[in-house]
């Protein structure tokens, strides 16, 4: 019985699960799970990557213990960020996309290229954080001096792994840089911004052998954590999903990319799928409501805080996707500012989350239906926010589809799934 190994890191936690078939079926077990989460240093957000891949190889050895017949492994994480190296030797710090240090060229790189044309060029929405952004602003502090190297977390972590450096399709799609009619890295925006092009190698697509570690193959699965995530939902047809995490990740398989000006106004991306292409909108997320628990009432079960919430009566809605929400110092205080008056109770700030969650995810549906000419019926949630029967209900009601909860590790299912596919080419 072939064993497979899939490590999927959040950007709260990580996990390393082990998976097989089993008369047919696809059998798992968790063997390691660590925390993750963002750091200070000198006023920056970062990521430790060295506790990270600490935990990585840490998760692998306690797996091999138990399985030591395992087949192959691969790693998944967030979209955008990355390790910029200098031959073999990183350029730290490895800063977190909620870091505010893009703000300052933003301006400055549509000058250079109107968003407009990116858009149109790469399908990818604007975010403050994405890939493109965060290079010019490495660009500008003199960062990229000497740089040799870079690579996306997961990809970085699989090369302290196996020695090799790879470029994985589906992760690159989600920087800003890579073509929507050929796939790969577009030279135009390279050269206009004076990137080091050596920086761009051809991208490789998942179920691609990269390496060993400890004997066991090391396999690029769709190593955008939404990639691999839509790959794990057992969906029927093409229907909506929503990837439910810290961000909310909503959209659908579409063919090819679609880069109109709907699109573009509606702020969707177009990113990398497993033969397909994922339409898609970042919405904040469990992020407002795992913040405002973090600062109201960290030791209160959600089950409480879903049960008081349904109780309240504060019906005030805010924009889920207002910058104000990305990275404030107190998210209590993000939604003051946004609102006409505070609620009454502490309480009334989740159900504002939830309920301006809910009417977010029927505006996106109604964009996605307009854009894509088609209507659909069903709407699949996975990942933790699946669990959130509150918002759940809330999201059936507000967007009128059938919403089907799966509380399952989507995102390592699909990681096993493309592994899977691998060994049999």
């Amino acid at each position: 019985m072939k064993r497979y190994l899939a490590v999927d890191i959040g950007a709260s936690s990580g996990r390393h699960i082990v998976g097989w078939m089993e008369n047919g079926e696809l059998r798992t077990r968790e063997v390691y799970r660590f925390p993750n989460g963002v750091r200070e240093e000198d006023g920056h957000l970062t990521w430790d990557i060295n506790a990270l891949l600490f935990h990585v190889k840490a998760g692998i050895d306690e797996a091999l213990k138990t399985y030591p017949d395992v087949e192959s492994l691969s790693i998944d994480t967030w979209g955008v960020d990355y390790v910029l190296m200098r031959n073999e030797q990183e350029v730290l710090p490895c800063f977190a996309y909620r870091d505010s240090r893009t703000e300052a060229v933003i301006p400055k790189v549509h000058e250079i290229i109107a968003f407009d044309e990116l858009y149109h060029r790469t399908g990818i929405q604007f975010q403050p954080f994405n890939t493109l952004y965060q290079l010019y602003a490495d660009k500008k502090a003199g960062r990229l001096d000497g740089v040799t190297d870079f690579l996306m977390i997961p990809e970085y972590l699989m090369y302290k792994l196996c020695g090799m450096k790879a470029h994985e399709y589906t992760n690159a799609t989600t920087g800003g840089m890579v073509s929507a009619n050929t796939g790969e890295y577009d030279p135009e925006i390279i050269s206009r911004l004076s990137l080091p092009a050596c920086l761009f190698h051809p991208l490789q697509q998942p179920c691609t052998v990269i390496g060993e570690y400890k004997g066991v193959k090391v396999v690029l699965c769709a190593t955008h954590d939404t990639g691999s995530a839509v790959e794990g939902i057992p969906m029927e047809d093409n229907e909506l999903y929503i990837s439910s995490g810290t961000w909310s990740l909503l959209g659908v398989r579409t063919p090819k990319p679609i880069t109109d000006d709907n699109s573009r106004k509606a702020n969707y991306s177009n990113e990398g799928g497993v033969g397909y292409n994922r339409y898609q909108k970042n919405l904040m997320g469990m992020w407002l409501v795992n913040r405002l628990r973090a600062e109201i009432c960290p030791d209160k079960p959600w089950d409480e805080i879903t049960e008081a919430v349904e109780e309240k009566h504060f019906d005030h809605l805010v924009d889920v996707n207002d910058p104000i929400f990305l990275a404030p110092e107190s998210m209590k205080a993000a939604f003051d500012a946004r609102l006409p008056h505070p609620p009454k109770c502490d309480m009334g700030y989740f159900r504002c989350a939830y309920r301006s969650l809910a009417q977010g995810y029927k505006q996106a549906i109604e964009e996605i239906e307009h854009n894509t000419g088609m209507t659909y019926q069903r709407l699949y949630i996975v990942g933790g926010g699946a669990k959130n029967r509150y918002l759940n209900r809330l999201t059936g009601e507000a967007t009128g589809k059938q919403v089907i909860a799966l509380p399952i590790e989507a995102t390592a299912l699909g990681n096993l799934k493309i592994q899977m596919e691998a060994d049999k080419a």
